[in-house]
């Protein structure tokens, strides 16, 4: 094995390395990328930036939640984040009585901090190219996955041994590659400050994904530890951690041009695919997505605009399901309106015209598309109901969705397992029970049911589960009366009758809702998942043989791996941008912008009355530019994506300026295909942090921790 910031082979020439486009390894830092980055503005060497040895920016950097990004502010572990990456847990505390989800949430002592039940964040400690021992013995494509499985899991064990980390080892370049990533995760972080929902969530559904914002997307955390420093789950006697590195905050203001580099966790991009997954996106994923995420918004907005408690309950489920609702949306249009599918057969072309070129490149090239096309034959049949078996089925209706957790008890039972065995699993359900029945509603899930297997039956006609086709039929495709029924003998949407079933478990295959996500789950897992496992097989090697051959072909091209949830750097300027004709954007908003778009009571745009006189009074203290205006977000030409919600905005001193909420409508395709002239990162200004924290919180006891540069 060999480390991967010694030498990563399939990494090339810099030469034309662009300054806003690429989610670099911070690890492995090429001299051209750091030479373009200091001609830019930044003051900071490669091992200020990463190293394993000494403190560095990296340590400040943690994977937030398994989803998101966060960041290390004070010497004594006070971490910041999205708000929106934070919900969950907020929510978790909310009541009617405390509605922190409005009202916010200040702790103005440590002794205040409230703690959060399975939240983790992971530090970067180790990383390794582990290439060559992945890929020992594999020498075809039918047995490739299962021997890549089986050396995974043999370097993990042997990495980890008896030590309390986390091992994950991860594909790069479409399976050419593999690094191993070693995390210290934590498990005792407590939640500090979340900001009123007329800041945190201001402009909601309506302007997510859009730009110009006017939102204050942060919540604080504080990862605590052990008394001797390391990770331990929640104990009173758990200290505050003594951060390793963290980011001061600098609130001297951004001006156009300004550096900006942003380090975190971007999920997932498809920048190296092919035509064929443009069109399937354009044509079956997206709008599958979209039809069955605005059918389950259109029941849960009916249910929490009539009932407060059903709005805290649901809060953030909705914005869950929205968020990437919006994102489909916007990433269809997006695909058409920059032609992106055009643009990948153009380049696929270009490739067979260098493959024809030479002899040796047509062995070895020549026939790759012929697998890549029977790849999609294959999953163009099956890619829109697969989507609806996720959305609409197994995770349509909560209940459905819950049910599936008694698979395994339910097996037992009915393979006459040990009584024992099936206490055990039954005990271990019962948390989950109480759980899940703490933020549901039977009158919201059952519309939100009816309504997904409504458009299930309308829109699907192959691939149906045969209890949904059969209750289709027999109903004229209205599942209201089976649903109605259903939700009447279920013991899933009982919490009484759950709980008096754990105490002597039968069986549960004549329960209608588990009935129903078996069936789906077995139309998935015995007839259409199998398809999907023929095509990959017949399609995965040309893909990954089209990864290489491209990296050959555009030799002065850097090729930065594909996000895949593991840390990364981009770095560019503060920018304005043209969105269409005669449409131009500045690069920051203030809070002018927010009070100009105010609705009284909307749930959008309501501001809470204290944020109201602030603005009125022109209270911005220190944190108003020199226009005495307080700005609230601005735009960089970083390149991010979902992961990188909550990472920190840094200028050329490390410090931080701001915090990476979202992206910009016209960009929307940005995942699949950067667009160089209009993607933008929108970010919450440092300023607009520290005075919602002083003049609205005014939890002083917060900002004297922090480090502050004027």
């Amino acid at each position: 094995m060999k480390k991967v910031f010694l030498a990563i082979t399939l990494i090339i020439s810099v030469l034309c390395a662009k300054a806003d486009e690429g989610m670099w390894l911070p690890y492995n830092l090429s001299g051209a990328s750091l030479y373009e980055m200091q001609q830019l503005g930044c003051k900071l060497s490669a091992d200020q930036i990463f190293d394993l040895n000494q403190p560095s920016l990296k340590d400040a950097i943690v994977q937030f939640g398994g989803g998101c990004t966060g960041e290390l502010i004070s010497p004594e572990g006070l971490l910041l984040t999205n708000h929106h990456c934070g919900l969950s847990y907020v929510q978790k505390h909310a009541t009617v009585e405390h509605d922190y989800l409005t009202d916010g949430f200040w702790a103005y002592s440590k002794a205040e901090e409230l703690p959060n039940p399975g939240l983790t964040v992971s530090f970067l400690a180790y990383v390794e190219d582990v290439t060559e021992a992945v890929l020992e013995g594999v020498t075809d494509e039918e047995t490739r996955m299962e021997i890549i499985a089986e050396n995974i899991k043999k370097i993990t064990k042997e990495r980890k041994g008896e030590r309390d980390v986390e091992i994950e080892i991860v594909p790069f370049y479409a399976g050419n590659q593999y690094i191993m990533f070693e995390y210290d995760v934590y498990k005792d972080v407590r939640l500090v400050c979340c900001p009123p929902w007329g800041i945190g969530k201001y402009g909601a559904d309506t302007d997510n994904w859009t730009w110009p914002r006017h939102k204050g997307d942060f919540n604080i955390f504080r990862v605590y530890t052990d008394r001797d420093g390391k990770p331990a789950k929640y104990s009173e006697n758990n200290i505050p951690m003594q951060s390793k590195h963290y980011l001061p905050i600098n609130i001297k203001g951004v001006k156009q041009g300004d550096y900006a580099m942003i380090m975190g966790y971007p999920g997932s991009t498809d920048r190296y695919s092919t035509s064929y997954t443009v069109r399937n996106i354009i044509e079956s994923e997206a709008p599958g997505y979209i039809n069955c995420r605005t059918t389950k918004l259109n029941e849960y907005r009916k249910h929490m605009d009539a009932d407060q408690e059903v709005f805290i309950k649901y809060a953030s489920k909705q914005a869950s399901v929205s968020n990437y609702w919006k994102y489909f949306i916007g990433q269809q249009k997006q695909l058409v309106r920059n032609h992106v599918y055009d643009r990948r057969l153009a380049q696929e072309q270009a490739f067979m015209e260098w493959v024809e070129a030479d002899k040796e490149r047509q062995a070895i090239y020549g026939k790759i598309f012929e697998g890549i096309e029977a790849k999609w034959k294959i999953l163009d049949d099956i890619m829109m109901p697969m989507t609806y078996l996720r959305e609409a089925g197994w995770n349509g209706g909560e209940a459905v969705s819950f049910s599936r957790r008694f698979m395994k008890i339910n097996n037992l039972i009915n393979n006459e397992g040990s009584k024992e065995d099936i206490a055990k699993v039954a005990e271990g359900l019962r948390g989950q029970v109480a759980t899940f029945f703490k933020d549901y509603d039977k009158a919201l899930d059952m519309d939100v049911t009816i309504a997904l297997l409504n458009l299930f039956y309308k829109d699907i006609d192959r691939y149906v589960p045969t209890m949904i086709e059969e209750i289709g039929a027999k109903n004229g495709g209205d599942f209201t009366a089976w649903v109605t029924k259903a939700f009447e003998k279920s013991i899933f949407v009982d919490q009484s009758k759950l709980e008096k079933w754990l105490e002597k478990p039968k069986k549960l295959d004549k329960d209608p809702i588990f009935a129903l996500a078996m069936n789906i789950i077995d139309e998935y897992a015995n007839v259409v998942y199998p398809l999907f496992e023929e095509a990959s097989l017949v399609g995965n090697a040309g893909e990954r043989l089209y990864m290489r051959g491209l990296i050959m072909m555009q030799t002065r091209r850097n090729f930065y791996p594909d996000a895949n949830f593991t840390m990364r750097l981009t770095y560019g300027t503060v920018e304005p941008y043209k969105g269409a004709d005669a449409v131009n954007y500045n690069y920051y908003t203030t809070m002018d912008g927010v009070m100009a778009k105010y609705i009284p009571g909307n749930w959008e745009f309501d501001i809470p009355q204290d944020v109201r006189d602030l603005a009125e009074a022109r209270d911005y203290g220190r944190y108003a530019d020199e226009n005495g205006d307080l700005v609230v977000n601005f735009i960089t030409t970083n390149d991010i994506t979902g992961g990188n919600s909550g990472s920190p905005v840094v200028n050329g001193e490390g410090e931080l300026i701001g915090l990476a909420f979202d992206g910009n409508w016209e960009a929307m395709s940005g995942d699949i295909m950067f667009e160089q002239k209009v993607q933008r990162t929108i970010c919450m200004d440092a300023r607009y942090l520290l005075w919602c924290l002083e003049k609205v919180g005014k939890v002083n006891n917060i900002i004297n921790e922090l480090t502050i540069i004027e």
